[in-house]
């Protein structure tokens, strides 16, 4: 039989942001972040060679963080990150496992789709620990303009022997940006070649 996850808590976040350098924009950026506190089933052992067990069933986490996350946005997403935090008697490679392609797959699925390697970030931390969510196009990394991100934090997690597993959407770039590089349009009309 397949490892199933225990899960202990959900946790969600969101923003919308109106007024950037003083300049206000009739359109918001809305960004949302959606984690899960589960029981890390490695904890306090020895090293392990083998965890598929964290992995193989993460599509059903990667289909659900993503259906949240879309619903809190509340319009379609345009970017997408991901990431996680291992309690203390944990390791950062088994939140790694977590959100492996098996995941990502799952979760761009449930955004609606995205053609770009999904950024992340993991880390060892104990509870209250903030984690940055990195943020990108969902169908081309190098756009430039969709570089950002979202602070997500769960105050009481994750306990050493738990993993806490997010994934972060938002609406679009960030407000003002002027770097130039790539547009999400020429972006669109490459992969359309």
């Amino acid at each position: 039989m397949t490892y199933q996850y225990e899960i202990r808590s959900w946790h969600s976040t969101y923003e919308e942001i109106y007024v950037v350098e003083g300049v206000r924009h009739e359109e918001p950026l809305a960004k949302a972040a959606v984690g899960v506190i589960i029981a890390n089933p490695f904890a306090g052992q020895p090293y392990q060679d083998d965890l598929s067990d964290l992995t193989e069933p993460s599509a059903a986490l990667g289909h659900e963080l993503g259906r949240r996350a879309v619903a809190l946005l509340g319009r379609p997403a345009e970017s997408y990150g991901k990431g996680g935090i291992a309690g203390l008697a944990g390791a950062q490679e088994h939140v790694v496992a977590c959100i492996t392609t098996v995941f990502g797959n799952a979760f761009r699925e449930s955004v609606g789709g995205g053609r770009a390697w999904i950024s992340s970030m993991t880390k060892v931390a104990p509870p209250g620990t903030s984690i940055d969510i990195p943020l990108a196009f969902k169908d081309e990394v190098y756009v430039r303009a969709y570089y950002d991100g979202i602070t997500f934090t769960v105050p009481t997690g994750p306990l050493p022997d738990e993993l806490l597993i997010c994934v972060a959407v938002a609406s679009g770039p960030r407000l003002n940006q002027r770097v130039g590089g790539m547009t999400k349009e020429e972006a669109l009309a490459r992969l359309a070649r």
